[in-house]
């Protein structure tokens, strides 16, 4: 085994050393030299060390003495002589080793940060410690962060680096910093206007403008956004950013937005960062038409902005509004391509990286990439452990869905109980409409639809005031019909029954949502045609929600009446989910416009809800994965995969009819597979049965938060 010997040599110097300070005024000089940042074997103080005596031999003279380790001073030697050195002398130390580099043409490097720390102020630090925050800013923010501060520390104007620093402390998650700093930048400009000492703009102002509407943004507060942003063009007119549109529009001021865009000065400069932000607004200002336009130009505003390596500040990214467009549009493959870039790119740094994350757990949700959305979920809690509040509704709206979709009904209400105290903080806006329309209908199984009522009067009247954009309103509509199916309410399901029938003539994704609709209430009230319902359930998975259209067919065939129906639709919904999804865009099929009219429900009967009904149906239901029966390992040595995956749910109380809507074969296959369970296990009665499952499962937690019954 090797031994390091320098290791107990340094640590005895460095004890010997403790609170020692040299006794000759040379020594002491050269060390503080050599503390302050020259080197043994550089350039010597341009003033010598006042004895006489040369650098060079105080040095050694100093390493013998073992006042030195590796040509630096000692910690406790150097701290004894910085206090009993001469402040003076320490600054005319400090600005001779600029001097000497500067005579040399040699970059300070890490000695600029040195110096800023020890205190230094002097001129030719800050551009020095600006320029490196500034490469920094993208890949570490944090270290952005102080590298501003030390320049401000060394000299520079605190108001011409504000923005800058608020930019750095955003990106790096920190909030409630970039508002103090914000806040102290904007005051003390409103002072002087008052005062009438200075009733120009305050530096940077375009870029501080930015960073307040994105930190506003990130705030769950949009309209604050946006009235930053008409402040600032009040302001100056002359000056338009093309950043505004995006807050505007997301506010629900479309004539606002539309007025800044038409701005000749809107366009700025050609630089790639311009570039992106104009693609942005006119991405945003396009999705409020049924134009196709708005998808390609987000996503070039994404790519553009990726190609910079640059951060662009604004009430939503590129990629972000990307991605949420994607999803909205029946695109959640396009959607993950996009924001992969944007993940492996400038965008995917700092504070953004968490939102980006759970956009893109969206998509694969809505894909049937349950296990790629949980570990999307845990990298953007990696990336941010505090989530910023627009964010954690998000998550949390995510982590119901993912409840919904795996059949978790304890995750259902704990979800649920997190999204109700995370929507306290934030108000609607248009790129909050996602995570809304997934909680509406999670809302609607739980009994709770009142609650969202407020926020859904909101989100209407946003998209009113925006002219009720396919891209937008769509999506939710679609939401809403699964809920008022859910609570038997056809009253509140016409009217958005009929926008979307209405809405199909020019907007292809609103004609498959009605189609699907249409076919739910048919299977519903007990008439159907398998042909219509089968196509509606295609034209649901090539939109992404390939789920959806699996529930609907599967709840389809336990109610055909012929046997060839009921097996060709338990086909296609396992044909359905999973299903391998393409990499390319999605393309929308035009759905056949379809009337939501049919025989009504049985009066009394729970019809969209498998929660307190046996005989109920969930159009937005809760189908169970593999992953339940898989938890329970114990089984594995007396049944085959299938009939563990039937003995959870046998468990857990289920009937043989919601077992079989569950995993899409026929009630009389489940009850083959019990027989064959009970002969294995050796049990005599169905109570016999249910007690040796559970003692399998126990240990296991399967059907944990269900209640069983016997």
């Amino acid at each position: 085994m090797r031994v390091d010997y320098a290791e107990p040599v340094r640590a005895t110097a460095e004890a010997d050393g403790a609170g020692l300070v040299p006794g000759d005024p040379g020594l002491r000089a050269a060390v503080l030299a050599l503390g302050i940042g020259f080197r043994p074997d550089g350039p010597v103080p341009p003033h010598g060390c006042g004895t006489g005596a040369s650098f060079p031999s105080l040095v050694r003279k100093a390493a013998e003495d073992g006042l030195l380790v590796g040509g630096r001073p000692l910690p406790h030697v150097l701290d004894s002589v910085l206090r009993e050195a001469d402040i003076f002398q320490v600054r005319r130390l400090q600005r001779s080793l600029i001097d000497v580099h500067d005579d040399h043409g040699i970059p300070l490097g890490g000695l600029a940060r040195d110096l800023a720390r020890g205190g230094l102020q002097d001129p030719r630090l800050p551009p020095l410690l600006v320029q490196e925050a500034t490469q920094a800013l993208v890949d570490h923010p944090d270290r952005a962060v102080d590298l501003f501060d030390l320049a401000v520390a060394a000299g520079a104007d605190p108001d011409s680096l504000a923005a800058a620093r608020a930019e750095a402390a955003a990106a790096s998650g920190d909030l409630n910093t970039a508002c103090r700093i914000l806040d102290d930048y904007f005051a003390a400009h409103q002072d002087r206007v008052q005062d009438g000492t200075d009733a120009s703009d305050p530096p940077d102002l375009t870029r501080a403008v930015r960073v307040s509407a994105s930190v506003w943004a990130q705030r769950g507060m949009m309209s604050r956004a946006a009235d930053v942003h008409r402040w600032a063009a009040l302001r100056d007119p002359s000056a338009s950013d093309p950043l505004a549109v995006v807050a505007l529009v997301a506010a629900g001021d479309p004539d606002g937005a539309r007025g800044i865009r038409a701005d000749p000065s809107a366009t700025g400069s050609p630089s790639l960062t311009q570039v992106a932000a104009m693609l942005l607004a006119d991405g945003t200002l396009a999705g409020l038409s049924s134009s196709p336009r708005a998808l390609p130009l987000l996503v070039r505003a994404s790519d553009t902005l990726t190609a910079s390596g640059r951060l662009l500040p604004s009430a939503e990214s590129p990629a972000a509004l990307a991605g949420v467009a994607a999803i909205m549009a029946g695109a959640p493959a396009t959607a993950r391509s996009v924001l992969t870039a944007a993940l492996e790119g400038c965008q995917g740094k700092g504070g953004m990286r968490a939102r980006l994350c759970l956009i893109a757990a969206w998509a694969a949700m809505l894909e049937d990439q349950l296990d790629e959305a949980r570990a999307l979920i845990a990298e953007a809690r990696t990336a941010d452990e505090d989530l910023v509040p627009r964010d954690e509704v998000l998550l949390c709206a995510l982590q119901v869905g993912l409840a919904r979709r795996t059949d978790d009904t304890a995750g259902l209400v704990h979800g649920w109980q997190r999204a109700h105290e995370a929507l306290l903080h934030v108000s609607v806006d248009l790129f909050s409409l996602l995570p809304l329309g997934e909680l509406v209908i999670a809302a609607a199984r739980l009994r709770k639809a009142e609650v969202l009522e407020p926020y859904m009067e909101e989100a209407w009247a946003l998209l009113g005031r925006l002219g009720e954009p396919a891209l937008w309103t769509v999506p939710l509509r679609w939401c809403v019909v699964q809920a008022e199916l859910l609570l038997e309410r056809p009253d509140r399901l016409a009217p958005h029954a009929a926008a979307l029938v209405s809405g199909a003539v020019d907007y292809p994704l609103a004609g498959t949502y009605a189609a699907a609709g249409g076919a739910w209430v048919r299977v519903l009230g007990g008439r159907f045609d398998p042909d219509a319902v089968e196509a509606a359930a295609r034209g649901l998975a090539e939109v992404g929600h390939g789920w959806d259209g699996a529930r609907l067919v599967g709840h389809a065939s336990a109610r055909a009446a012929d046997r060839t129906d009921m097996v060709r639709l338990l086909a296609c919904a396992r044909d359905l989910r999973p299903i391998p999804r393409r990499s390319s865009t999605v393309q929308h099929t035009q759905a056949q416009p379809t009337s939501f009219s049919g025989t009504p429900a049985p009066a009394g009967r729970q019809a969209a809800d498998p929660g307190p009904s046996r005989d109920g149906a969930d159009p937005a239901g809760t189908p169970a994965t593999t992953d339940a029966a898989q938890a329970a390992e114990p089984m594995g040595a007396f049944l085959t995969d299938r009939e563990r995956e039937i003995a959870t749910f046998v468990v857990q109380g289920r009937t043989y009819r919601e077992i079989s809507e569950t995993v899409f074969i026929s009630p009389r296959t489940v009850e083959h597979h019990v027989a064959r369970i009970r002969r294995r296990l050796g049990a005599d009665t169905r109570s016999d049965l249910l007690a040796r499952l559970r003692l399998l499962t126990q240990d296991t937690g399967a059907g944990a938060g269900i209640p069983m019954s016997p």
